[in-house]
């Protein structure tokens, strides 16, 4: 499905061009452009106006994209409340990895989601699964799980909408990840990322590089994807 093989580690980091700011009226145009510019994989948000406040794109969306991008990696990102809901329909969709929170796992949540049941759902259905958390949330949740993910997510933004500024203490979450995941994880951060935070990120360990609205509404796309290939 994708040529990206997300368990090697790359030579430089990773560019996922989060969607949530491409103009929704030209998806595939945009996405056509940035990829011609140089990204890497398309980060897909989907929220679901309770676990955030935000409603975003679905399976629809990607569907779509999976259609007009057939060799893509598409890195879907649920800030949903029920990620267990979604893993069939994303697969048949063709997503390559569904990230969820840790905020809406047991313990962290008494009647929330089991997350090893989870992710074992996600590698039956065919994708890599991902762990996110938090800017307020402990990463030590994580811990259980580490060597069962294809990648670990830190926001380095609290979730729910696009153009936020980036949250520097959240650098620390990312070094205990990095110290912690074997060279077939990757660690990813997403929010306030631009030429400017991004070396602070990568520095951490960090290995793909979520932009969003610093990519989609750069006059020089090119540029910034470039900018962040050598963060």
């Amino acid at each position: 499905m994708s040529r990206l093989q997300i368990t090697q580690p790359p030579p430089r980091p990773l560019v996922a061009a989060s969607i949530l700011s491409a103009d929704f009226a030209h998806m595939a145009r945009e996405c056509t452009d940035v990829l011609g510019k140089g990204a890497d994989l398309l980060h897909v948000d989907v929220m679901d106006g309770h676990f955030v406040s935000n409603l975003t794109m679905g399976v629809d969306m990607c569907r779509a994209l999976r259609r007009h991008f057939p060799d893509v990696y598409l890195d879907v990102h649920l800030m949903v409340e029920r990620p267990g809901d979604y893993v069939d329909m994303f697969a048949k969709a063709g997503a390559s990895l569904l990230s969820f929170h840790l905020e809406v796992c047991k313990p962290t949540r008494p009647d929330g989601v089991d997350a090893a049941e989870l992710i074992g759902r996600i590698h039956d259905a065919g994708m890599g699964a991902g762990m996110v958390v938090n800017p307020p949330t402990g990463p030590e949740g994580l811990a259980p799980y580490l060597d069962q993910l294809e990648l670990v997510l830190i926001m380095s933004v609290n979730p729910g909408r696009s153009g936020q500024k980036f949250i520097p203490e959240v650098l620390d979450k990312a070094r205990w990840a990095k110290s912690r995941i074997g060279p077939g994880t990757r660690l990813e951060m997403d929010g306030g990322l631009n030429p400017q935070t991004a070396p602070q990120a990568v520095a951490a360990g960090v290995d793909v590089l979520v932009t969003a609205s610093a990519l989609f509404g750069a006059e020089d796309r090119a540029a910034v994807i470039r900018q962040l290939h050598e963060a």
